[in-house]
């Protein structure tokens, strides 16, 4: 008898609130209100920096309320790398960039386990470098030759 194949848990549905819940826990915020400004601002960011077919399965990952403030962005025609990323978020948001890369933080883990690490991969390989710290992973960069 062969067995069943099991649904990955990283990649199992999760309802927006659940969603804002652990983005609460993950970042310590008091309310469930500050963890969705959160959500919010980081996700409207990210819309902003992923495209073509990784950014519509990256929002079919999401829980419906979180899809559309991905998608509901105009992807920017420069990308921008993970430092800049962050630095973008604080000046929108008027936040320190302190804060905003610990907001990142806390959204882009639950993003990481909806998406889960094939996505992912794919994600970060159209990325520009230093998104992978923000997902919580380690970027490993090939060594450049000396000039």
């Amino acid at each position: 008898m062969y067995e069943q194949p099991r649904p990955n848990p990283a990649l199992l549905a999760m309802t927006f609130d659940q969603m804002l819940e652990r983005v609460r826990y993950e970042g310590a915020y008091p309310t469930r209100e500050r963890a969705e400004q959160a959500v919010r601002n980081v996700l409207a960011a990210l819309g902003r920096q992923v495209t073509g077919d990784e950014r519509v399965e990256l929002a079919r990952c999401l829980p419906h309320e979180a899809a559309l403030v991905l998608t509901a962005q105009i992807p920017d025609t420069e990308q921008l790398t993970g430092w800049g990323f962050v630095k973008d978020l604080a000046a929108r948001t008027g936040a320190t960039p302190a804060t905003a890369r610990w907001e990142t933080g806390a959204v882009l883990a639950a993003v990481s386990r909806l998406a889960g690490p094939d996505l992912l991969a794919r994600i970060l390989h159209q990325l520009p470098a230093g998104y992978a710290l923000l997902f919580g992973r380690a970027e490993l960069r090939q060594p450049q030759p000396a000039a």
